[in-house]
């Protein structure tokens, strides 16, 4: 039977714009292959964002909606809940739209777990991730629904007047209750009872602690049956029986291209061999080559991490309150030294690496005046030479050897045809 999940992450300010580009669709290419670009304009909000996740949450601190008073330094301020049933759950209940219905339910059972739709950022159904093995199975394109629902975690913080206020009546009273910025408490650490209502204890005799994500679990399957979604179980936390599998696919997927690579390097190799024969003294130079075709394929791929980790750090810092300014967080300032100290490091290595390259075009330009030498042989030539070095090796190497001990010769220019008649009519 099919499992329902529902799982919350936490994300700290610098990791928010990250989180948005890939909820909100906004990046050019994605690591996962199975995000359908095209396929976009079927996602569907069930709450868009007004602008990016970070002025969002600014806002809502400037306006009074929420407080980040008591908070430490660089805390969790926003959370994700994403629900997910199996793929084949909703191929089986009518495909897209039955799954738009089940996360508009969903949408409003996040919304009551949230404490109220104003903390809410942005809540997106994704239905563009393509599911390859139930995809292969049915034999046509069958893509995952999941919902994604970003917001502020808070709970309701009592500020007390202190009890040596100035005014008798106002001391150790109830001044104010702020809605307090904070994931611990609104995700606690919750004591886990046995069927008779005793408090579950380990061998040590120290109380067994359960994560609060399990009771939402619960919460968000009693909703949806309620709300007579029926068909399906409660997953476990951080499990459902399809993720397993499509891990399995991937892995096989994996597997079976690698074991392809393998065979096509086979083949360049097998080729290569043949290369050899006719040419060996190109062999060293063959296998140079491919050492700088596989660093240029890994400098490829490099690069195309430092053009992701180029626009992290375009999306860095914020514009300072006083002066011209900006001010980053203390992961935003970790990830910049450290990228620093690498592009220092990098120095010598590039500079190594320009060395050796140049030595490189040196030895490509040596080798191929070389090979040019032998571009005029023709096959047949080459086939009577080697035909001869296998009858009469050693009468060979006399020959040649004889050959190269004389001078060059004079090859005489071909004279026009009138001439050579002529020079006939002469000698008659």
């Amino acid at each position: 039977m099919a499992q329902s999940v529902a799982r919350n992450k936490q994300y700290r300010r610098g990791g928010l714009s990250i989180r948005q580009r890939h909820n909100e669709r906004q990046n050019e290419d994605y690591m996962n292959d199975d995000i359908i670009k095209d396929r976009a304009v079927y996602n569907v909000h069930f709450k868009e964002p007004t602008g990016s996740y970070t002025a969002m949450f600014d806002g809502m601190v400037a306006d009074g909606t929420i407080s980040t008073r008591g908070l430490g330094k660089d805390p969790f301020i926003v959370d994700e809940l994403i629900f997910d049933v199996n793929t084949a759950y909703f191929e089986d209940g009518g495909g897209y739209d039955y799954a738009v219905s089940f996360f508009e339910e969903a949408y409003r059972c996040a919304v009551e777990e949230i404490g109220g739709e104003q903390y809410v950022l942005s809540a997106v159904m994704h239905a563009d991730e393509r599911n390859k093995a139930v995809s292969e199975q049915l034999g046509r394109d069958v893509y995952h629904y999941h919902l994604h629902v970003v917001y502020v975690p808070v709970v309701d913080k009592e500020i007390y007047f202190k009890k040596n206020n100035a005014d008798p009546e106002k001391a150790g009273k109830l001044r104010e209750v702020i809605k307090q910025v904070s994931h611990s408490k609104k995700w606690p650490k919750l004591k886990q009872y046995d069927e008779n209502g005793e408090v579950i204890r380990n061998e040590k005799g120290k109380t067994i602690l359960v994560n609060s994500y399990s009771l939402l679990q619960d919460h968000f399957h009693e909703h949806m049956r309620e709300a007579g979604f029926l068909g399906f179980e409660r997953g476990k936390y951080k499990s459902t029986r399809e993720h397993l599998e499509v891990l399995e696919y991937k892995a096989q997927q994996e597997a079976a291209r690698a074991k392809a690579e393998a065979e096509r390097a086979a083949e360049y190799a097998a080729l290569a061999d043949e290369k050899q024969q006719a040419a060996a003294t190109l062999d060293k130079d063959n296998a140079k080559k491919q050492k700088q075709l596989d660093k240029l394929d890994e400098a490829i791929t490099v690069k195309g991490k430092a053009a992701a980790t180029v626009a992290e750090v375009e999306a860095m810092g914020k514009p300072a309150l006083l002066g011209s300014g900006y001010t980053v967080t203390a992961d935003e300032m970790k990830t910049l030294k450290s990228l620093a100290k690498e592009g220092v490091q990098s120095r010598g290595i590039i500079a190594e690496l320009k060395k050796q390259i140049n030595g490189f075009v040196a030895k490509i330009k040596e080798l191929t005046q070389k090979l040019t030498r032998y571009e005029g042989m023709g096959l047949t030539d080459t086939m009577k030479y080697y035909e001869a070095l296998q009858r009469a090796p050693r009468r060979l190497a006399e020959t040649v050897a004889d050959i190269r001990r004389q001078p060059p010769e004079r090859q005489e220019p071909q004279r026009a045809t009138s001439e050579r008649k002529r020079n006939n009519n002469l000698e008659i």
